[in-house]
């Protein structure tokens, strides 16, 4: 009895694969329609979360500066 070569085996394997990844995605997606969703106009916008980052940052580089010059 011969064994399958391995490109063949994975011709079959792959496709399979990506059809059950596909399929789990699905329903993953479903579960989280289901629930409370926060309106847009409550929740901070990725730019604004950006925005807020970057200002954080340049106020430590800032105090960092300071820290340097003083010694």
């Amino acid at each position: 009895m011969a064994l399958p070569s391995v490109w063949s085996v994975m011709r079959v394997v792959i496709p399979l694969i990506s059809v059950v990844g596909l399929l789990s995605v699905r329903l993953v997606g479903a579960g989280q329609d289901s629930g409370s969703v926060i309106p847009a106009e409550s929740r901070p916008c990725v730019d604004c979360h950006a925005f807020e980052f970057m200002q954080r940052a340049l106020q430590d580089l800032k105090k960092t500066a300071y820290n340097l010059d003083a010694r």
